[in-house]
């Protein structure tokens, strides 16, 4: 449920392009507290029943496009039916897939739980990094909570415009952060239109720069800045 690193890094290059000749959202200093989510205090559960981010076991949701480098990309995410222990809590299984011209770039399993107030939380994730070979040459970006990493909110229980949210807390390896935008705006991708919506803005706070993302109620991510829901399983 996360960007690759390297689509992450082109992407908010070329926004940050384009942001400088128009109005920029800065990263808010009014965080929410990200206590909800913590390993000791918090109840958790693998039924993750979020609208906005649904996780039943055997939800696949595929997304095409053209990235702003002219390049065929796919995201594949896949709800395992595996279970990863991470800072003591139980944590469901997200594996993200994605290609670039029908080629492998990046493979990561991502760890969620779900408190009983309905709020997501990211306990953050494994990953490999592939060459034009189909080789493993990285694992950048990876993280777990623990220690002085901690679970982010990925998605919050009850959304309200205006919200911000710590969604990474691994100090110097991931940072991200996302702000509600907008709730109900119609979106229109191949899989079909979709009314209940909710709009994000992630931002980056270790390299600059925004990645818009549209969240489907019932659904899940169906646009991710280039790429748009295909089809959901």
């Amino acid at each position: 449920m996360t960007r690759s690193n390297r689509r992450k890094f082109l992407a908010l290059a070329v926004i940050g392009v384009m942001t400088a000749a128009c109005s920029r959202v800065e990263p808010s200093e009014n965080l929410m507290d990200i206590s909800e989510c913590d390993p000791e205090t918090a109840r958790f559960t693998l039924e993750i029943d979020n609208p906005f981010l649904p996780l039943p076991v055997g939800r696949q949701l595929v997304l095409e496009g053209r990235s702003f480098f002219f390049k065929d990309e796919l995201v594949r995410i896949t709800v395992l039916d595996e279970v990863e222990t991470v800072a003591g809590v139980q944590t469901r299984v997200v594996e993200e897939y994605e290609e670039e011209d029908g080629r492998v770039v990046e493979v990561s399993r991502n760890f969620f739980a779900q408190t009983s107030g309905g709020t997501v939380c990211y306990f953050g994730e494994e990953v490999d990094d592939y060459d034009s070979e189909g080789n493993v040459v990285s694992h950048s970006g990876g993280w777990r909570a623990g220690g002085a990493n901690l679970p982010g909110i990925f998605m919050p229980g009850d959304l309200a415009v205006g919200q911000a949210f710590q969604q990474e807390v691994a100090p110097g390896i991931a940072e991200d952060q996302a702000k509600v935008i907008a709730l109900g705006e119609v979106a229109e991708v191949p899989a079909g239109t979709f009314e209940d919506t909710a709009t994000l803005l992630d931002q980056n706070p270790l390299e600059g720069g925004q990645d818009e993302k549209v969240y489907a109620a019932g659904v899940g991510l169906i646009v991710d800045a280039s790429v748009r829901l295909t089809s959901a399983t």
